[in-house]
């Protein structure tokens, strides 16, 4: 298990604010997929793309065990995503309709 330096609440969400302000400095698909390889194991990238191409599927509204034929992710994954997709913070949902708009104009 990992050690991990003592953050209070205060120090984590800042840390986390940060990293968000480093993403919104990026301004292309390039300089994103620089910064996530810097800073993702190849592992942790790999889950995120999973959970990204899980959402385009869940809103074709193909059926769990159709989506883990398809792309290997583990049905509780796909469960996961899709609780978040309908009743997360509506990131999922948000980029979503933003990358529909962007490849619809």
């Amino acid at each position: 298990m990992k050690i991990h330096r003592p953050l209070s609440p205060r120090q984590e969400a800042q840390a986390e604010k940060a990293l968000y302000q480093a993403i919104l400095t990026l301004r292309s698909a390039d300089e994103c997929r620089a910064f996530f390889r810097d800073l993702c194991t190849p592992a942790e990238l790999q889950a995120l793309a999973d959970r990204w191409a899980v959402v385009e599927l869940l809103r074709q509204d193909l059926p769990y065990r159709e989506i883990h034929k398809l792309t290997g992710v583990s049905v509780t994954t796909i469960g996961r995503v899709a609780r978040y997709l309908l009743a997360g913070h509506g990131g999922y949902a948000l980029a979503a309709h933003r990358t529909t708009e962007d490849t619809d104009g």
